[in-house]
């Protein structure tokens, strides 16, 4: 799937990871993505919708959402939505 990031629930703002599912792939782009604009984005309400896939043959650990990751997100009033697909 991919992360779609949208502002005010419907106003897309962009698109990562088109065709990725695996997790933590997934969460590391948004923190690099969120490090390079959440300073340009005005406080608001935005949605991070990621859609992933379990890894087959995972035993353990995944992805980590990361102090700094929730801080940036806070800063900008940005929620996260993970939705698993069969």
């Amino acid at each position: 799937m991919s992360i779609n990031i949208y502002k005010d629930e419907y106003d897309q703002l962009t698109c990562l990871c088109e065709g990725e599912w695996e997790l933590p792939f997934q969460i590391d782009e948004l923190e690099n993505w969120l490090s390079t604009n959440s300073s340009k984005l005005p406080k608001g309400s935005y949605v991070a919708h990621v859609g992933f896939r379990v890894r087959e043959g995972a035993t353990g650990g995944g992805a980590v959402v990361s102090l700094k990751l929730m801080e940036m997100m806070i800063a900008i009033g940005m929620e996260l939505n993970l939705s698993e697909d069969d």
